[in-house]
């Protein structure tokens, strides 16, 4: 692989070893979330002191209060969503662009809002220049700036949608935008201490909308997401908007 695509030699030794505590731990549970999880370069989207500590068991500082989230949890959001190559993805949360660049080499329809505008550019930037390396599938990530709790309307209706920042209720304009039979990953719960949950959208031939909720992690831990900003400072919540 490391010739093929001129990858680090290092850095692809330590994307193994990850990978093998993915497996152990079920962080990852398909073939093509392996090959996704295999052919991204999470050391492209770390900042260039994180770099040694790209593959660590661990989030990391990117800057903006924000961070990106440890390759266990990446990959066990993106298993839990089930992409498959024609469905169209939204995630709410560009950040460093990892777990869209994940998703992108399991779809070719990949959608990513962040709220941060600088973060938002830097990222767009590295994209940028993935692509002029050789990488054109991240061609196929489209990203805007905003406040993703909103969505993206008028790319809707998304297959799959993944929100990573956290908040205490699911997102109505979210579920909306969710199509007939999609899934939605998201963590939901207090400050610190969140259930990832799999939320799937049903429409029966009536038009009667069911939403379906599971815990990802089956009771077994929370997460811990940064907030999910909304537009013009605070935090989006369901009880009252914060300041």
């Amino acid at each position: 692989m490391s010739q093929k695509t001129n990858q680090d030699k290092k850095m692809l030794a330590w994307r193994f070893d990850r990978l093998q505590a993915l497996k152990k731990n079920k962080d990852v549970a398909t073939d093509k979330a392996i090959k996704a999880f295999m052919l991204t370069a999470r050391e492209e989207f770390t900042l260039a002191r994180n770099k040694p500590r790209a593959y660590d068991h661990a989030f990391l500082d990117i800057g903006y209060g924000v961070t990106i989230s440890g390759p266990h949890l990446v990959m066990r959001m993106t298993s839990a969503l089930d992409v498959q190559p024609e469905d169209k993805v939204m995630e709410v949360g560009t950040g460093s662009g990892y777990q869209s660049a994940v998703l992108a080499h399991l779809s070719n329809h990949v959608y990513t809002v962040e709220i941060i505008e600088p973060l938002h550019k830097r990222t767009k930037e590295v994209y940028s220049k993935l692509v002029e390396a050789g990488n054109p599938e991240y061609q196929n990530v489209h990203l805007k700036s905003g406040d993703g709790y909103h969505g993206w309307e008028e790319n809707a209706p998304f297959n799959k949608i993944i929100v990573t920042c956290a908040i205490d209720h699911i997102p109505p304009p979210l579920l909306k935008q969710l199509a007939p039979n999609g899934v939605m990953v998201i963590p939901v719960g207090p400050p610190g201490k969140q259930t990832l949950l799999h939320v799937q959208k049903e429409v029966d031939a009536e038009g009667k909308v069911t939403i379906t909720r599971k815990d990802v992690y089956n009771g077994k831990k929370s997460v811990s997401f940064v907030p999910f900003t909304k537009e013009g400072g605070g935090t989006w919540s369901g009880r009252r908007d914060t300041h």
